[in-house]
């Protein structure tokens, strides 16, 4: 693959990198590998074929000359008469003089001479080995009947014997009646292409002997030098010529459409970005290849008219979703105004502090908050959280929020609050929407708290001197829930320097990145970390050890607390 982009190279490189250049380098390749395994086939078909002819040569020859052994003498006599000899001699003695005169008799008779003389007439040039002998299966031998070697020294005389190999012993000395005398060929470096074959004196009687007959195919290579020369040549013409008729055809039905298409897109590109509304860059191809490119043109075409559908559908959803977004930003800023963020929240009275936030995970949030004066010594507090998020559950929590205060602000208990506040959600929720509240009534000047508690959180409270502890409260339904639900209170009683927090699930159910939840230990942890704070400081800090925990994890519910410091009517906390 090349290291420039398209758009980096030269036009030389854009042509050596093309799809016509690579598709010829592929048809080249195929062509070539294609022709070398025709070659290897045809080379070895021909080869054989040219290999049988010269076995079939030499089987005629070893036929012909015993024939001609046959008209001087019977060859079969001479080869029982040395297989006797062979048999009475002892078997460890296989040369020398007293060996070889053992044999004298045969080779010393006029018969066998002429006979040995018509063999060797038989003999050609292209012979390599040429004999009569008679095979000793039992001891895995060849003895030599007559040898027609024409070279001083290397004719092997009468018994000579020949320790055979065991391929050579499983090819030539296991002849079963009615075999043929085998065939083979194989090639020698030194040698080339040798033949080797021969003939039985009498067919069906191993015993009767064999000539044996070796040539060397010099005619063979000569002919395979040829082939091989032509078919180089053939192949070499046929790449070249299937190549430039395959680069031509794949030209006219493959890259010239694809080049079409490139352009087609360039011109799109370009027209869109010059704000030119043209929609017909693919349909004014007509390319009509019948496969997969005019596929894609077509597809190109469909997808050109449905991007400018889609362009005007955008705009409008985008003018849509940027109304939608300021309706949003202008409901969240209503929803913050109307909860209490002013501070400090009742300037002038110093007999307690006071201290909230909400932190909505979408743009409006379900959860809410609440503080008021009820009278000059009562103070009302309230930790809510809708069922849901987003727009519905914004519009639930101030309805919700409007009737506890409403209910709040007739001078009731915490428990009644919450007892007609349910009757008036339940009396219309077709929504089937429900609201899980503390709500608690501070008595500023004897620090008793009076609380209820509608399915929320724990409350935490920490006394003076002490750390912040959960305050296990019973709770009651959800609001919304179930219609005619009774909810009980509890007291409290508040010390000079006592501290109250209240929270939301989003606190302690913050999720990391690995789906781990922060937890109510580690709100406590990050609750004592400085308990001596300010309620504000309160806040921060639990804040702070959310989002060391959550880190970048996406958060996924509303995060609402409170925070109230105690301090007697005198202002003077411990």
């Amino acid at each position: 693959m090349p290291e420039k982009s398209v758009r980096e190279m030269s036009e030389l490189e854009r042509k050596h990198y093309s799809l016509a250049a690579r598709v010829f380098h592929a048809a080249a390749l195929h062509s070539v590998i294609l022709g070398l395994l025709c070659f290897a086939i045809g080379f070895g078909m021909y080869l054989n074929a040219v290999a049988q002819d010269s076995m079939k040569d030499a089987w005629e020859k070893a036929r012909g000359s015993v024939e001609a052994m046959e008209a001087a003498c019977d060859p079969a006599e001479y080869a029982r008469r040395v297989m006797e000899i062979y048999r009475t001699r002892d078997p460890a003695e296989t040369a020398g003089d007293a060996y070889y005169a053992a044999f004298d008799e045969v080779s010393a008779d006029p018969e066998y001479q002429r006979m040995a003389e018509a063999l060797r007439g038989c003999r050609t040039e292209d012979m390599s080995d040429f004999f009569f002998a008679v095979t000793d299966k039992e001891g895995g031998r060849v003895i030599f009947v007559a040898d027609t070697d024409p070279r001083p020294g290397h004719s092997y005389p009468v018994g000579r014997q020949v320790k055979v190999p065991g391929i050579v012993q499983r090819i030539f000395l296991r002849h079963t009646e009615g075999d043929d005398f085998p065939r083979i060929y194989y090639f020698l470096p030194s040698r080339g292409v040798v033949c080797v074959s021969g003939a039985y004196v009498r067919e069906g009687d191993p015993a009767a002997g064999f000539v044996f007959v070796m040539t060397r195919a010099t005619d063979l290579m000569g002919g395979v030098r040829r082939f091989t020369l032509q078919y180089v040549v053939a192949i070499l013409i046929a790449v070249v010529v299937m190549g430039y008729i395959l680069t031509r055809h794949m030209k006219k039905t493959l890259v010239a459409p694809i080049n079409e298409i490139s352009d087609a897109a360039a011109a799109y590109t370009r027209d869109k970005r010059a704000g030119i509304r043209e929609t017909e860059h693919f349909t004014g191809l007509r390319i009509r290849t019948g496969d997969e490119v005019e596929n894609l043109s077509l597809i190109m075409a469909d997808m050109e008219r449905d991007l400018y559908g889609y362009e005007e559908n955008l705009t409008k959803i985008t003018a849509e979703k940027e109304r939608i977004g300021t309706e949003l930003a202008l409901a969240n800023r209503i929803q913050e105004n109307m909860l209490p963020n002013i501070y400090p929240a009742f300037p002038g009275r110093d007999e307690f502090d006071i201290y909230a936030s909400m932190d909505p995970a979408k743009a409006v949030g379900g959860d809410f908050y609440d503080f008021f004066l009820v009278d000059d010594d009562h103070l009302c507090m309230v930790m809510a959280d809708v069922s849901g998020k987003g727009v519905p559950a914004a519009l639930f929590m101030m309805a919700s929020k409007i009737i506890l205060a409403n209910n709040a602000m007739t001078g009731k208990s915490p428990a009644q609050i919450l007892t007609d506040t349910n009757a008036a959600v339940c009396s219309n929720n077709r929504a089937d929407m429900f609201v899980t509240v503390w709500l608690g009534i501070l008595e500023i000047s004897t620090g008793v708290l009076t609380a209820a508690n509608a399915g929320h959180e724990y409350p935490v409270l920490k006394k003076p001197g002490g750390a912040f502890e959960l305050v296990r409260d019973r709770h009651g339904f959800v609001l919304g829930g179930m219609d005619g639900m009774k909810y009980k209170e509890y007291e409290l009683t508040l010390e000079p320097g006592a501290k109250l927090f209240l929270y939301t699930d989003g606190v302690p159910e913050a999720t990391d990145g690995e789906g781990n939840m922060f937890g109510t230990d580690r709100m406590l942890e990050a609750l004592n970390e400085d308990p001596g704070a300010s309620p504000s400081g309160i806040l921060k800090n639990v804040r702070a050890a959310v989002d060391g925990f959550v880190k970048d994890a996406e958060q996924f519910d509303d995060l609402t607390m409170l925070c109230l410091e105690y301090r007697s009517k005198e202002g003077e906390g411990t």
